[in-house]
This record gives structure tokens, C-alpha cells and sequence, in this order.
């Protein structure tokens, strides 16, 4: 009785492997074209639902009327002067094919002899044609058959080269990066010919397999920032990526900061320099902002415009940026710090005149702090979302009439009012976006420990912050060098910049030790008077010797 039920359960285990089986191999059939035309297109169809946008065109080629070549190819990914001119015009007309020819021959004739494209390849498996088709290519079947030709007529229509809304400068390109990686790194090849400027691509997502390259100065990017990227990049497993920035929230060093920790930007001459820094830039197909690996917390105050006017000017505008995150994170805490707990520090008249606002005012400074606050930035964000037509308009009219509805009620004092406006206008000074809302989320713990402690709550917030961005790691690299830890040799181009010609080598934590030397000795540049004496005095001293 057991053996019985045991023979029985071994049948049905040897018939469940005979359906898994047939189940295997018939999905290893689909992985494969077939030779027939009909069951490919067939095939076509049942995986993409039948879709209207994919064309099929069917031409009769050879003496053989049996022998058919089908071209398929999706609109609006395609080239159209490429297919019609170049694909099925050279098809329809070629003598060759004219011939009575086996499939393989005629395959080979269109291939070698037909198609005056770039990029043709033939291809067996399912997978790398729905690839290649849906990234813009044309597909060539051959009847009899079990091949299928790739033709490169990638196109459709792109947004073209414009400048860049973010990262604005007065002097400087006006060029900034589009949605096309073909496109951006093709902009940073104009700008840097150099063959050891090398490109590495992947897809990343397994449903919408995004096209993701990396790009770095062979010599110049630290071979261990390079592979750390590599390594980062090729652990992603998601299913789509839609922007650059998904790409930001997957390989960042620390999760839990508000500050950035990869830098993004839409300007090719800023990419660039950084790439001449020894860093690496990772572009992302679909979007317009190419990260920037590793960042540095002092880059973020930094303009490219920084390098292209003088020394002295640069360095002031860098010292004035700094000023301005100070007070755009603790201006609202000083105020209620001051105005709660050390009335002594105010000055007399100053303090009259706080006192006899704050009078009828029913908050506490640090309510009325955060009221005001919150309201700006439910102003901001309503103005950013809102048409641009009205989005002005509306933050400008909004700000005026609330902040001057407010202070006659009596909710706030006026004091308060200017105190906010300042601190919006300072964030907005802030180069990049990014810290610009670090900037923003930490100014409200700011004026809770002002609110709860006065200063002593603010140098307690200090500590906190700085300890928090001493933490940070950027791809290994320490979130506030070269300020901590200490490097002298990279104070140069800081919080200050040096003169260009005293830019003899290169960040040391960035780029690798056999290529740090970016310039020549003696780049000072020198008066005439000087070079004229020196070339009078060395004709001197020739004559003497003659």
C-alpha cells in the first residue's frame, strides 16, 4: 500500500517536471527569433499589446516570391530621412537584391551592401530587439530566417541646446545640458578633447532601463572614487529610474542629513572643471542635471563664474555667500533669543522700540516666529508651483498683503516681518538649491532651541551641526575638507579663492598623485616694464660676451 502511494506521488512529480519541461522550453523558444516572419510579427504583437506607434512594413525583395523583409520601427523614435532614404529606399532599389537569393545571402547583401547606416548588427534573441526598437532603432526581418538585423535610426524630436534655468551667471556659457546623454556628453567633449576623457554606460531598471554613463579623466579621477561609483551604480535593482535624482537617493554616503552629499547641476563648463578636479559626473538619460561625485560641503557656495572674474572679486562674493547661510539658517533665532531671554544685549532705543511693537502681540517671539515662517514657505512653494505668469505676482502681492494684514491685526510685530523677509531674501543668495533648503529645514531647530534655551540653545545647535557635517562622507571623502580635517594646501580655493596662476596643483583627496600638477612655474603674470628690463638686460649681457 505504501509503495503504491509512493510510485503514484513519483508519477505525478515526473509528470509536474514533464509540464515544467515543456513550460521551459517553450519560453526559451519565445527567447529566441524564429525563422518565420509571420510568427515573429505575431510574437511582436503579444508582447507589446498591438501597439499602434510600432510600424511594420513589408517589402517583397528577390525573385523568389516566397521572400519577404519586414522593417519595424516605433514613431516618433525614429530618425524619418534615416528610415525612409536610407533604409527601405535603399531596399526597394537595390539590384542585388534583385537576384534570386537564399535568406542568409540576402540578410548579408541588405547588411554589407544595402543599408548605408551606422551601428548595424544582427541579433538572435528577443530582448536585445525590444531593446534596440524601443530606444529608437529599426528592426530588418528576413524571411526563412532566424536573425534580425539592427539599424541605428535613432531621433525624434529633442529640446534643443538652451541656457540653463539653474546656476544662472552673468558671464560665462550659455549652454546647458538637455534630456539626451548622447547630447550633454557630447557637450563636454567639445570642451575637454582629450582621449583620456573616458565614458562608461550601463541601464539601470529593469522595466524602464534607463541609460546611465559615467564619465571621468583617465590619470586624473582616483581609481578607488571610480570603482566606488562602478560598484554603487551596478547595486542599484529598481525598476525604473525617471530622473537623476533617484539615481542621488540610491548611492549617497548618508541617508539621514538634510544636506547634500552629491552635487547636481545643468551647466557643462561646471561639470567640466570639476572632472579636471579629479571627480566624477554621472549622466542620466531623461534628465537635464548631471551629478557630481564626490561633493564637498564648501563646493556648494562656489560658482563657476568664481573662476572666470578676478581673484579679489571671486573671494569677496565667496566670503559674502558664507554671511548670507549664516543668517539665512540663524536670523529668526537671534531675534527671539534676543528678545526672550538677553533683552541686556539689545540696545536702549532699540529695545523701546522692540518692547513697544511687541506689545500687542498675543505670541510668544518663537510662535510668532514660526507662524511667519511657515507662511513664507507655504509662499514660496505656492509661487513655484503656480504658472509663471502668476507665480510672481502672486508671491510678491501674497507677502505684502499678509505680512501688512498681519502686523495691523496685531498677530505680529513688524520687527518680526522684516527679520523673515531678510532671511528669505539671504536664502535665496545661496548658489545652489540643494543647500538652500538644508538651510531652510535647519532654521526652524534653530529658533525651537532659541526659543527654549536663547543662545545657549544656538551654540548647543552649533556644536550639534558641526559635529553632524564633520560625519558626512562623500564616496569616502571627508563632507568638510579641507577644512576638517585640517589640509592648508587645499585652503586655496575654500571660502577664498587664490589667483589663477597660483592654482599649481590639483585637490589631493580628489585626483590621483601622478597627475596633480595643473600648471607650469612662473604663471605669474608680469608688467611690461619688468619683461622689457629683462629682455634688455639679457641682450646686454649677450652683447658682452660677443
Amino acid at each position: 500500500m505504501v509503495s503504491f502511494f509512493k510510485n503514484k506521488g513519483q508519477m505525478k512529480k515526473r509528470e509536474k517536471q514533464k509540464i515544467d519541461d515543456k513550460d521551459q522550453s517553450k519560453s526559451k523558444k519565445l527567447e529566441y527569433i524564429d525563422s518565420s516572419i509571420s510568427a515573429n510579427l505575431d510574437n511582436m504583437k503579444k508582447k507589446t499589446g498591438n501597439s499602434p506607434d510600432i510600424i511594420v512594413r513589408t517589402l517583397k525583395i528577390s525573385q523568389n516570391p516566397e521572400m519577404k523583409t519586414t522593417i519595424l520601427y516605433v514613431q516618433g523614435l525614429i530618425d524619418n530621412p534615416s528610415v525612409t532614404d536610407f533604409l527601405i529606399e535603399s531596399i526597394m532599389k537595390n539590384p542585388h537584391l534583385k537576384e534570386k537569393l537564399l535568406p542568409k545571402e540576402a540578410l548579408d547583401v541588405i547588411s554589407e551592401e544595402v543599408v548605408s547606416l551606422g551601428g548595424v548588427e544582427s541579433v538572435t534573441d528577443w530582448e536585445k530587439l525590444f531593446l534596440s526598437l524601443l530606444s529608437g532603432d529599426s528592426i530588418i526581418f528576413v524571411d526563412g530566417i532566424n536573425k534580425a538585423l539592427v539599424a541605428s535610426t535613432r531621433g525624434g524630436e529633442r529640446r534643443s541646446i538652451q541656457e540653463p534655468s539653474t546656476h544662472l551667471t552673468v558671464r560665462g556659457s550659455r549652454e546647458g545640458f538637455t534630456e539626451s546623454n548622447a547630447t550633454n556628453i557630447a557637450m563636454l567633449r567639445r570642451i575637454i578633447n582629450s582621449p583620456d576623457l573616458w565614458i562608461e554606460s550601463m541601464k539601470i531598471g529593469t522595466v524602464t532601463k534607463t541609460d546611465v554613463s559615467i564619465m571621468y579623466i583617465n590619470g586624473i579621477a582616483k581609481e578607488g572614487i571610480v570603482e566606488e561609483v562602478k560598484e554603487r551604480l551596478k547595486g542599484i535593482n529598481i525598476d525604473s529610474i525617471l530622473e537623476s535624482g533617484y539615481i542621488e537617493q540610491l548611492i549617497e554616503d548618508q541617508v539621514m542629513t538634510p544636506f547634500p552629499t552629491l552635487n547636481h547641476t545643468e551647466r557643462p563648463d561646471m561639470v567640466a572643471g570639476n572632472l579636471l578636479e579629479g571627480r566624477v559626473a554621472i549622466f542620466v538619460n531623461g534628465s537635464p542635471f548631471v551629478l557630481v561625485a564626490p561633493a564637498l560641503f564648501v563646493q556648494f557656495f562656489q560658482s563657476v563664474e568664481d573662476y572666470y572674474n578676478r581673484f579679489d572679486i571671486a573671494s569677496a562674493t565667496r566670503f559674502l555667500r558664507i554671511i548670507v547661510f549664516i543668517i539665512s539658517i540663524v536670523g529668526p533665532a537671534v531675534y527671539v533669543a534676543a528678545t526672550t531671554f538677553h533683552q541686556e544685549m539689545i540696545p536702549t532705543k532699540l529695545l523701546v522700540i522692540v518692547a513697544a511693537q511687541r506689545e500687542t502681540v498675543p505670541l510668544p517671539a518663537v510662535v510668532e516666529a514660526l507662524v511667519m515662517e511657515i507662511t513664507f514657505e507655504v509662499l514660496r512653494e505656492a509661487s513655484l508651483r503656480m504658472p509663471k505668469a502668476v507665480g510672481s505676482t502672486m508671491s510678491i502681492v501674497g507677502a505684502l498683503v499678509i505680512g501688512q494684514a498681519a502686523v495691523q491685526a496685531g498677530i505680529v510685530s513688524p520687527a518680526m516681518v522684516i527679520i523673515v523677509s531678510i532671511t528669505a531674501i539671504a536664502s535665496f543668495a545661496t548658489p545652489s538649491y540643494s543647500i538652500a533648503i538644508s538651510a531652510r529645514l535647519v532654521r526652524f531647530l534653530f529658533i525651537i532651541c532659541a526659543g527654549v534655551l536663547g543662545f545657549y540653545g544656538m551654540i548647543l545647535a552649533f556644536i550639534v551641526l558641526i559635529v553632524h557635517l564633520c560625519s558626512l562622507r562623500s564616496f569616502g571623502v571627508p563632507y568638510m575638507s579641507p577644512l576638517a580635517p585640517l589640509n592648508p594646501e587645499g585652503l586655496g580655493d575654500t571660502f577664498f579663492r587664490r589667483p589663477m596662476w597660483a592654482f599649481k596643483e590639483r585637490p589631493k583627496l580628489l585626483s590621483s598623485n601622478n597627475n596633480l600638477i595643473r600648471e607650469g612655474d612662473n604663471q605669474r603674470p608680469l608688467p611690461p616694464a619688468s619683461r622689457g628690463m629683462k629682455t634688455s638686460d639679457k641682450k646686454k649681457g649677450e652683447g658682452n660676451e660677443s
